[in-house]
């Protein structure tokens, strides 16, 4: 069986003397022998021990919680679980890196084209930004919850038009459809301004206007209570943060 120094040790591990030396002092990497002259001699499973201890130091383990860990019986069993922990941390911590890269990259091109930047500019652009991330995240909520109710509201209308059983039919729109469209349509309103792009005015129409409004999936033929032009309004974000 081979026996490393604290210098050898430290050079196999990739760490200073003093990092053997203080882990040893912690009790958490004691030699396995002392030579005659009294110096500290390691053994492989001592190596194979630091280089757990530098693993877990890496990965921003506590020099405490790696003593504790060292410690216990099923000490694979407790690491495999924290590391676990602490992969779902770092995906998370990941995704919101990548979350603002995303909004630095797109406040960057806005910048970049727009001719005349100022703090309040660069505010007013970093606000449409956020606006735009809530208004798309509404509607993919939207969407996933209205797939289920309208394969739902196919089948019944299959079943309808196969068998002659038309109560489902009625059923999914009376205790469902209808439900849910009168719902959705007043949430909608709630959450949602237009801006014209005549003024660039950011206004609540009355519902009714909305409600009867010639529209496409992203605007609305509104009157701009500013400036009195009746064209295709950009939908927005209205809700108040």
């Amino acid at each position: 069986m081979s026996q490393y120094t604290t210098g050898e040790l430290a050079k196999l591990c990739s760490v200073t003397v003093r990092t053997v030396q203080y882990y040893d002092t912690r009790g958490i990497l004691t030699p396995s022998a002392l030579s005659e002259g009294g110096r500290r001699l390691y053994s492989d499973n001592d190596l194979k021990k630091m280089k757990t201890i530098c693993f877990l130091r890496e990965l921003g383990f506590s020099i405490d919680a790696i003593s504790k860990l060292l410690a216990e019986e099923n000490t694979a069993s407790v690491i495999s679980l924290l590391l676990g922990q602490q992969e779902a941390e770092l995906k998370t911590e990941l995704e919101k890196s990548r979350e603002k890269l995303d909004r630095i990259i797109e406040l960057k091109k806005e910048i970049d084209a727009s001719s005349d930047v100022s703090v309040e500019s660069i505010f007013d652009i970093a606000d449409t930004m956020e606006n735009k991330k809530r208004l798309r995240k509404f509607r993919i909520t939207v969407i996933l919850i209205a797939i289920p109710l309208c394969l739902l509201e196919i089948g019944s209308i299959a079943l309808w038009y196969s068998g002659g059983i038309w109560w489902p039919c009625v059923a999914v729109y009376a205790g469902l459809a209808i439900p849910f469209g009168i719902i959705f349509t007043k949430l909608y309103y709630d959450k949602i301004d237009y801006i014209c792009p005549e003024c660039h005015e950011q206004f609540k129409p009355r519902f009714k206007e909305v409600f009867f409004a010639s529209h496409t999936p992203k605007t609305r033929k509104l009157i701009c209570p500013k400036c009195g032009k009746k064209s295709y309004c950009v939908e927005t974000w209205g809700e108040k943060k």
